[in-house]
């Protein structure tokens, strides 16, 4: 159980990493976009704006998985404060399995088959001519990373047991 926690740990340090490096990216990318458009004597680029828009899917993406790893998303937990503390263990762990049935069929899933399709049909981006399928595996890479962090949120509540501190957003 160590090893998979350090590996996990790895991961999570190395998606932090590629989330930092890909938003930086994003920022030259759409500082160099504005330069070139408005700066005399530079032709303007037409690869940044497509560029921009494929990083800025990848650093909302990944970072959303990086946020729920933290517990991080907006909750409206006004209702759930009010339950005695079984029911919001309870409402945890629907939230909790919620979010698991969704990242194994839409993301994992799903997006396994969009970026199969994708690749299948050998669509291409219209500036950068990059294969769309490659871009849409974050979509499948993100499930990978929701579906192991709401399994732990879902270990972690259980062990805390029926002691009433498991807060819906607490796991």
């Amino acid at each position: 159980m160590k090893a998979l926690q350090t590996i996990w740990a790895g991961m999570i340090r190395l998606l932090e990493i590629v989330t930092i490096a890909l938003f930086a990216v994003l920022v030259l990318d759409v500082l160099w976009g504005v330069i070139s458009r408005y700066m005399p004597g530079i032709k303007p680029s037409d690869w940044t704006e497509e560029l921009a828009v494929y990083l800025l899917v990848w650093v909302s993406l990944l970072a959303s998985a990086l946020t729920f790893r933290e517990h991080g998303h907006l909750g409206v937990d006004y209702f759930v404060s009010k339950f005695d503390p079984s029911a919001r263990r309870l409402a945890g762990f629907v939230a909790e399995i919620s979010v698991l049935v969704f990242s194994v069929v839409a993301l994992l899933w799903g997006g396994w088959r969009l970026v199969v399709d994708t690749l299948s049909a050998d669509q291409l981006t219209p500036v950068l001519q990059w294969k769309i399928g490659y871009l849409y595996s974050v979509v499948p890479i993100t499930g990978v990373f929701f579906t192991i962090s709401a399994i732990e949120h879902l270990v972690a509540l259980a062990r805390r047991g029926a002691d009433g501190e498991a807060a819906a957003h607490d796991a």
